[in-house]
């Protein structure tokens, strides 16, 4: 009996040792992959791994608001309202195929100012395409959006805001910039106008990129709050194209443009 009870204890030993050492392995990766994606920390062992612009080094007071068009049109008109009531001019990242369903909003967000940019052909997972490939996409898009607004887009937004260091150089040889935001609404959960608002006010910072989306539900009803307190908080709210620092310049490791 005695040595049947070690048997067992031996066995819950081994059981509660390979255990650990699992627990510990999936923690490891998980590290690993916080550390390998998230810009926010990469250290000096990765100094030349290539970003997009998160947000920009301002002195001033400045932001820009950003919407991705990639869906539906819901609300793509009353955002035009909006923007337009406080004469506010915003960046549209659209996809292609977007652009293909709806013509006439991308001639209407042109007409009223704002600047339509960028955002994929087919929304792709793009860190899974070659260098050949992304630049065929990026120009397909690019080709559609030139055509209606007659401007050839300059910023590039990568689908779901993937991106690895193929990406970015491929987008770099095109002349182009990549740009991601520092300040996300997540107004694409459907949480509450109220939730999007307070996210955006305890976040934005000079030089904050900020994310939207152009048919989320909930981003009618809180983008006038919004602008009322950037303005109110003494910001300038201007595209993107304005927000970047021009001549040289550098990103660092949170993606933060920054003088040279």
């Amino acid at each position: 009996m005695l040595r049947k009870r070690k048997k067992n204890f031996g066995r819950v030993i081994v059981v509660r040792r390979n255990w650990i050492t699992a627990v510990s392995l999936l923690l490891l990766v998980a590290v690993i992959f916080y550390v390998v994606n998230s810009p926010a920390i990469v250290g000096a062992a990765a100094t030349t791994r290539l970003l997009p612009i998160y947000s920009v080094q301002r002195d001033n007071k400045c932001v820009s608001l950003t919407f991705d068009a990639a869906w539906g049109n819901e609300d793509t008109q009353t955002l035009i309202d909006i923007l337009g009531k406080y004469d506010v001019k915003a960046t549209f990242f659209v996809v292609g195929e977007w652009v293909d369903k709806y013509p006439e909003s991308v001639k209407a967000l042109s007409d009223a100012g704002h600047y339509v940019m960028n955002h994929s052909n087919d929304h792709a997972h793009f860190s899974t395409l070659s260098t050949e490939e992304i630049v065929a996409n990026i120009n397909e898009c690019n080709d559609k959006i030139e055509a209606i607004t007659g401007v050839r887009p300059t910023l590039f937004r990568a689908p779901y805001g993937e991106y690895d260091d193929h990406v970015i150089s491929a987008v770099n040889s095109m002349g182009m910039t990549t740009i991601q935001w520092d300040v996300d609404s997540l107004d694409w959960k459907e949480i509450s106008a109220e939730e999007i608002t307070q996210r955006i006010e305890s976040k934005v910072q000079p030089g904050s990129i900020i994310l939207f989306h152009n048919a989320a539900l909930n981003t009618p009803e809180a983008l006038p709050t919004i602008i009322e307190y950037l303005l109110s908080e003494g910001y300038s709210i201007v595209p993107v194209t304005e927000l970047l620092l021009q001549g040289d310049y550098t990103i660092d490791h949170t993606g933060k443009q920054c003088p040279a």
